[in-house]
């Protein structure tokens, strides 16, 4: 038999399994999965179905937060030092309630310096940063520095955990050859996607000391959701948002229902995009402009990526691109459209959304016709020597009826996490070879602390794909059935997390660690 066949045949005894399951929420019976038409209606019917439908949580419509503001600038935190070379500042995590539905009710949320998104931190490559962190939030918290070369125990992990109405000093000296998109966000054990999915998520940019890019207008485009209760509260997770990741139905840029961005005269922009989803894949298009990909999470590419018409990120991933007018201007949409990844249940359809208007119509022609060409090289990356030593990580999932008591787990090498096992031991500066396979039945994107690494190829089905860019990343996805091999090398010395960055899926058990020596 081979992966695909046995993937379906799991998935559909998993299915199977569903339908008889009492606790299936009404949410869930009402949706629909391909091949399954119909089944909501069935289901719908069966025997205590109602008792179920009346408990479940009735969401806000769509339309209950007001689109078509103007695109709002990020908020930058203010650097206090008065020294060179030097960044900081004070990260407060608080509740705070902003009236985000259009009737005025208000909706707490977690947030970084009362703000939303997070602020963003801007550096340079070179720079000393020194945070201090205060909890104001009833639960421990950290700040993970996502993506960022910095010490283990600087990295916010799960064991670091700062107490509520806590603080500490997070401070690390960042190294040249660093710049890139990063962001930050809390990492305390089984916490994570809640004290995301209620605001909790930061951006940071490291600038080049030369930017073969710079003189070009730059955008800032953080991609979120929230899932709100009609009554205005966050909503709280519900069966499918533990199993396939947290959707909400509203789907956000910089905290905005479908913004309007108004496109420089110039007829050309660099975007840097986040996927701050906990789960949301996006697959991204723009119709009539020019996608031109020059960046990945750990910075630049070797040269641009040109004719690009859809840019496909996975859940926490970073892009740089630069985007071209299309010919006659007018009002054009960001869209993404429905991402397979091989979700499990009855979920609801899917269908594209808008993500925010872009307004060309203030584009010159004239000066578009004289844009000058893009560098033709933008950075050198050398690609990393031979391996040394191999780790082989396996995503699994499994469901446990025990007891009577339906559980979910999500496995990583056939264990959940524990924050007493160490799963590698790695030597620092040695290159390795990383496999990540993934033997579950939906997709996974795999993160790694405190490095960034270089993708080699994917594996399906007996067919290995060299992959097509060299280039530094922190995220990469992994389907159903799938290997995907990295090279990596570790720079401090200490404990590092590895982890599918479905935070569902993290706080689940998909997790590992690996210590540094």
């Amino acid at each position: 038999m081979t992966i695909a066949s046995k993937s379906l045949t799991r998935r559909r005894t998993f299915v199977t399994a569903l339908s008889t399951l009492p606790w299936l929420s009404s949410a869930v019976a009402q949706g629909m999965m391909p091949g399954m038409k119909g089944m909501g209606d069935v289901m719908s019917g069966m025997p205590g179905m109602e008792a179920m439908q009346g408990a479940a949580t009735a969401l806000a419509p769509v339309t209950a937060i007001a689109a078509g503001a103007p695109l709002a600038a990020l908020h930058k935190l203010v650097n206090t030092s008065n020294k060179t070379g030097v960044f900081r500042a004070t990260l407060r995590a608080a509740p705070v309630s902003v009236a985000v539905l259009q009737n005025g009710t208000p909706t707490e949320f977690w947030a970084y310096n009362d703000q939303l998104p997070g602020p963003l931190i801007e550096v340079v490559e070179g720079d000393t940063v020194e945070i201090e962190f205060i909890n104001n939030l009833p639960q421990p918290s950290t700040i993970h520095w996502h993506g960022l070369p910095v010490p283990a125990e600087q990295d916010g992990n799960p064991h670091d955990a700062v107490p509520a109405d806590g603080r500490r000093l997070y401070r690390f000296k960042l190294p040249l050859d660093s710049a890139g998109t990063y962001w930050f966000h809390p990492h305390p054990h089984e916490l994570t996607a809640e004290q995301v999915y209620r605001g909790l998520a930061g951006l940071f940019i490291v600038r080049a000391k030369n930017d073969p890019l710079q003189g070009i207008p730059e955008r800032h485009l953080v991609c979120s959701d929230l899932k709100l209760a009609a009554d205005g509260r966050i909503a709280p997770n519900d069966m499918n948002d533990e199993m396939n990741g947290r959707e909400g139905q509203f789907a956000l840029v910089n905290a905005q229902r479908q913004p309007v961005l108004t496109f420089d005269a110039g007829g050309r922009e660099r975007w840097r995009i986040w996927n701050a989803n906990s789960a949301r894949y996006l697959r991204l298009t723009l119709p009539g402009a020019r996608f031109t990909l020059v960046g990945t999470d750990g910075g630049l590419l070797t040269k641009p990526v040109t004719g690009l018409t859809e840019l496909l990120m996975v859940a926490a991933e970073r892009i740089e691109v630069i985007v071209e007018a299309p010919v006659g201007g007018g009002m054009v949409g960001l869209v993404t459209a429905p991402v397979e990844r091989g979700k499990m249940g009855m979920v609801p359809p899917e269908f594209p959304i808008t993500l925010l208007q872009v307004d060309f119509s203030a584009v010159k022609p004239d000066r578009m016709a004289s844009l000058p060409k893009l560098p033709p090289s933008l950075r050198r990356i050398q690609r990393l020597g031979p391996a040394v030593a191999k780790k082989r990580v396996v995503f699994s999932e499994e469901m446990s009826m025990a007891g009577g008591a339906h559980s979910m787990k999500f496995l990583l090498n056939g264990k959940s996490f524990d924050m007493k096992r160490i799963d590698f031991t790695s030597k620092i500066n040695e290159v390795e070879l990383w496999e990540i396979a993934n033997e579950s039945d939906m997709d996974h994107p795999f993160h790694i602390h405190g490095i960034q690494f270089q993708v080699l190829e994917h594996e399906l089905d007996g067919k290995v794909t060299p992959e097509a860019l060299l280039a530094w990343r922190d995220m990469v996805n992994t389907k159903a059935g799938e290997t995907v091999r990295i090279k990596l090398v570790q720079r401090h010395k200490g404990l590092r997390m590895f982890h599918c960055h479905i935070l569902e899926h993290e706080d689940a058990g998909m997790m590992g660690q690996v210590q540094v020596v």
